[in-house]
Parts: C-alpha cells; structure tokens; sequence
C-alpha cells in the first residue's frame, strides 16, 4: 500500500511535466508564426548589457541583398579586357606637340587598331573625336572592366581665343605629317593616258639640273592663265598587279607646286612648296583637288582583305618604318583611309629532301631537283596604316616593323 507522501510527489511531479509541455507548444507555435518577422530589439536599460548589433552591409551587398537571394555579386574584370592595355600604360597623359595619334595608341594598347573601341567621346568638347596638345588624357575601367581612354581635361587650344594673335595649335596627326607629305596631293597613281596628255617640265632657267624653291622653270602643253596652280609629281615605275600580271598604274609622287608666270609654249612657271627635287620630264596636273586628311580613325577593315605589297617607294625591294608602299587592294576591296593592316613576310618555297627517311639526291645535285616543294608559313614581320585609297590600289605607311619588309609580302587584316 502506497502512503499518502508517496502519492504526493508523483502527483507533483505529473503536473510539472504537464506544465513543461503546455509552455513548449506554446514557444513553438509563437515562433512559427513570428520566423518571417524578428520581434524588434529594445534598447538595454540600466546594467544589463546590450545584445550585439549585427554588422552593416556596404553599399555593393545592399544592393545585392536587395536584388534577391539569388542574385551573384559582380565577376572581376575579365582577363582579356585589361589584355588589350600596354602594361606600361600611364594613367594620366598630357599631349605635345609632336604627338600622332598612332603614337599615343601604342603607348596605351598592345594593338593600336583597337583604339576606337577604348576612347571614350565627350560630347561636351568640340570636335570629340580629335585630340589637341595640352588635352590630358585618363585610362580607366569602366563597370564591366573594359579599359577607356578620354579627355579628363582639355588643353587651351580648344578654349575660344579673345584677344590673341597667335595660330591655334592644329588637332595631332594620325601618322607623321613629313612620311606622306609627297603623297598628299592629288592623283599619285597615274595610269598610261595621265602620263602621255600631261604637261611636262621641259627645262630649268639658269641651267639647273634639279629644281627647288624658287626655282623658275619652262613647261610644254601648258594651256593656263597667269597665277594658276598645277602640282607637279614625279612619275615612278609601273604598278602591276600579281593576281593578274595586269598595269594597274604608275606611281605619281608629289614635288612642288607650279605657279604660273607667263602663258605661252612653253609656259613660265615657280616652283613653291616643294616636297623633293623637281626633274626634267616631271608632269603637271591640276592642284585644285582636295588633299588627303591626315586625322582619320584608327580601325580594322570592315571586309576581309587579302593581298600584297607591290611597289615600295624609292626605288627598293626593301622597306623598313616609316616607309610608304603601295599594295594591291583598293576601294574595290572595301578599304578605306585609316584602315590597319598585318603584314606578313611571304614563306619561300623549299625542297623537301628527306622525305622517306634519307636524303633524295645526296650523290648527285640532279637529283634533289625531283625532291617534292614545300611552302613555309607566312610570319608576321609589320604593321601597315593605309592613308590614300584608289579604285584598284592604295598607299600605306609602315607604322611598326619586327623584320624587313619585301615587295610580295602578304597584307591582311589585323
């Protein structure tokens, strides 16, 4: 028989455990309910301590946060896009005088042609898309890590002049002025009919054998008024085309500017701004085309371009930096002024010798001329910046050279 105390506990102890469990579902019921919602922190008050702060999100995890769960942050600039930037690259730039645009372009980019994919126009300054000495340029990333290039300040030049006499400085040149000045003025390629109807210099007053500035000289089939201006061009070698062996031209190169003194067979006339010594036999032609500009963009060819350098100006087989060469791709084949092109020393063509495992015709020199030919691969040996177009043909400036450079070699796009 159980006695009264013992009947006592087990009965206390049954309503605490009834208890314990009444307060547990109670707990979980508010918390369900409340797991969307945290109950507000009050403040501590008098020794107790207060309850930790959770950290602050910056601005980039707010922004994330509030974008959604499952939202990622920003990847890092890609690789490739800080790739087209020259490691050496400043900052900050002021231009000079002196400075060309292909210059600047190569001390920011690995490949220069790239240049109008990193400038950055400001509309705000007139005439945005050319630059001016004492412009100071910025490089910077932009959001999805691609490199830009603009005007962080723009120099006085391009400041409205109040009072002041002296000549503005002109916006820099894509490519030096004195490599092209000869082929600046028009037409430069001269085809068969130009050559035989030209007029044509005769004779130097004073019996010069070559003529300069300020030098007069006697011109036939010169039918012109006082005072009129003829551009007087050198005629080179003919331009033929190795696709299909055909004449495509003669190369006129620019010596001076005729003014004329007195009309008649033959004509008197000065030679003013002259570019290289004038010769007897040299042929007129009208000055009053327009010249090539000098401060066009930099780009890729818009169409695939293939061909080959067929003349290199001056009479040699070789050229080096800064020589102008004329190769056989014109408006025909899409290129424009400011195009950029590869250059590519062609691969000679050599006998395979020792195919099979032995050398074909080691007794007997005879022999190793049935051995099988074999072309080597193109390598890239230049740079090309084409800055005068013709239907059939255009004029290029070599603006970079790893290696000599031939008649022959392969242009391409970049």
């Amino acid at each position: 028989m159980v006695s009264n105390q013992v009947l006592g506990a087990r009965l206390a102890a049954g309503l605490l455990i009834v208890a314990i469990a009444v307060c547990g579902c109670s707990h979980l019921r508010h918390t369900d309910a409340g797991a969307s919602a945290p109950a507000p922190v009050t403040a501590a008050s008098g020794d107790a301590r207060a309850v930790p702060a959770e950290p602050q999100m910056t601005a980039t995890e707010a922004a994330i946060s509030a974008a959604g769960a499952s939202a990622a942050a920003p990847a890092a600039p890609p690789a490739q896009t800080r790739a087209v930037v020259n490691p050496s690259a400043p900052k900050h730039y002021t231009v000079k005088r002196g400075d060309t645009l292909w210059g600047i372009a190569s001390m920011y980019l690995r490949d220069p042609w790239l240049w109008p994919e990193v400038w950055i126009i400001n509309p705000q300054i007139p005439n945005p898309h050319l630059i001016y000495p004492g412009d100071k340029l910025a490089l910077a990333y932009g959001a999805d890590g691609r490199p830009q290039v603009s005007v962080e300040q723009a120099g006085a030049v391009r400041l409205d002049p109040r009072l002041r006499s002296a000549a503005l400085d002109s916006a820099i040149p894509t490519i030096p002025y004195s490599a092209i000045a000869a082929f600046l003025s028009r037409p430069t390629v001269m085809t068969t009919d130009d050559i035989r109807h030209a007029p044509y210099v005769l004779a130097f007053r004073d019996r010069h054998e070559i003529a300069g500035s300020g030098i007069e000289v006697y011109v036939r089939n010169l039918a012109a008024a006082e005072n009129a201006r003829f551009a007087i061009v050198h005629v080179g070698d003919a331009l033929r085309d190795p696709d299909d062996g055909k004449v495509v031209g003669y190369v006129g190169i620019y010596t001076a500017t005729a003014l004329v003194q007195r009309p008649g067979d033959p004509a008197k006339a000065l030679l003013i701004d002259p570019a290289r010594e004038t010769l007897r036999g040299d042929r007129l032609l009208s000055a009053d085309a327009s010249e090539t500009p000098i401060t066009f963009a930099l780009r890729a060819p818009a169409s695939d371009v293939h061909g080959r350098i067929i003349d290199v100006v001056g009479g040699t087989e070789l050229a080096g930096q800064y020589a102008v060469v004329v190769i056989n791709r014109g408006k025909r084949h899409g290129l424009e002024p400011g195009n950029v092109l590869a250059i590519d020393q062609a691969g000679d063509v050599v006998r395979d010798l020792y195919r099979g495992g032995q050398r074909i015709g080691s007794s007997s020199a005879l022999g190793s001329s049935f051995a099988p030919k074999v072309r080597l691969p193109d390598e890239r040996s230049g740079t090309l910046l084409v800055f005068k177009v013709f239907d059939r043909v255009s004029f290029g400036l070599i603006v970079g050279a790893s290696d000599t450079i031939h008649t022959a070699d392969v242009v391409r796009n970049p």
